[in-house]
């Protein structure tokens, strides 16, 4: 698959999904950019703005496999990647897999569950396999979790582990609509009883499990220079040297940067990343990576404006 049908095939993904999800363009770009970048999302933002609603028609859109999980406090991990059953009839432990074992991921309301059935995910988001009682699985290359969660200050909710928090690519902030596109919302789904379905909208698979492998492959031609990689380099270093944050970001932290800005490239039909994609990228990326000082906390800083202040003061190159 070329780039140019890279990028057709990400307007194509767009369109169904505008079938019925009124804006949010910003977080599908970026949904679009983790899918052929590999990368996980996390999605957080108060109840009701249509965060698993989305991510069902993506999955729709994109013809992947989906499995959901809603988090609950008694979650186990067994819940998640299975257990391995003794069948009495054959005498033989048998698999039986859990929802995990799919191409699509909507971890609804991650944050509802405990950090040790949380950590379930971990394998599987870092190595896309799942290890039970010895035994290796292997997920789909294209294996992606699309997480959601409610903010951190509503009751009844843990926090994810830094650890969890690290294997995300993005994490986007779903905000309240516009008062146009809220009246365009009601409009829509008013009529309508109960909740909405992404297949009640006419949402069609525009794309396969191959066609996101070959769009997958086609990005590891866009060329990251090695002036950009110094610069993306340069911010995840900046961010270790500010007294603002007390634990900045890893290597890992660049390392999906970068492979996040060639996804973006590709998605806008070019061989080759400009700064502008790692600037368009950097808050999501960085904003679950970063914990803010003792001394910061108090005065009220927001780390989206220390990551802005960030890139504003790395020297970008031409």
């Amino acid at each position: 698959m070329t780039l140019e049908e890279t990028r057709d095939l990400a307007q194509a993904i767009r369109n169904e999904i505008g079938k019925a999800v009124v804006g949010q363009d910003a977080i599908i770009d970026h949904l679009l950019i983790g899918l052929i970048a590999q990368g996980h999302i996390l999605l957080e933002g108060p109840p009701g703005t249509a965060k698993t609603f989305l991510a069902q028609c993506f999955s729709r859109a994109t013809g992947l496999d989906f499995g959901r999980i809603q988090f609950t406090p008694d979650l186990l991990p067994g819940d998640i990647v299975g257990s391995n059953l003794f069948n009495f009839q054959t005498s033989q432990f048998t698999l039986t897999r859990g929802p995990i074992f799919c191409d699509l991921l909507l971890a609804d309301e991650i944050n509802r569950t405990p950090p040790k059935t949380q950590a379930a995910l971990l394998e599987a988001m870092q190595e896309r396999k799942v290890t039970l009682d010895g035994e290796t699985h292997h997920l789909p290359p294209h294996f992606m979790v699309v997480a959601t969660q409610n903010p951190i200050e509503n009751q009844g909710v843990y926090p994810l582990p830094e650890a969890q928090l690290d294997r995300f690519l993005f994490k986007l902030l779903v905000p309240y609509p516009s008062e146009e596109q809220e009246i365009a919302i009601v409009t829509r789904f008013g009529e309508r009883s109960g909740a909405p379905h992404a297949e009640d909208y006419g949402i069609s698979a525009v794309a396969d499990a191959a066609g996101i492998s070959a769009a997958q492959a086609a990005v590891r031609s866009v060329i990251l220079s090695p002036d950009v990689a110094a610069y993306i380099v340069a911010l995840v270093r900046a961010t270790r040297e500010t007294s603002d944050i007390s634990s900045g970001a890893s290597p890992r932290a660049a390392v999906v940067i970068a492979q996040a800005a060639r996804a973006r490239a590709a998605l806008h039909g070019r061989d080759y990343v400009l700064p502008d994609d790692v600037k368009a990228l950097a808050t999501a990326s960085l904003r679950h990576r970063l914990k803010l000082s003792a001394a910061a906390e108090i005065e009220g800083k927001q780390v989206e404006d220390l990551v802005a202040g960030l890139i504003e003061q790395t020297e970008a190159p031409r």
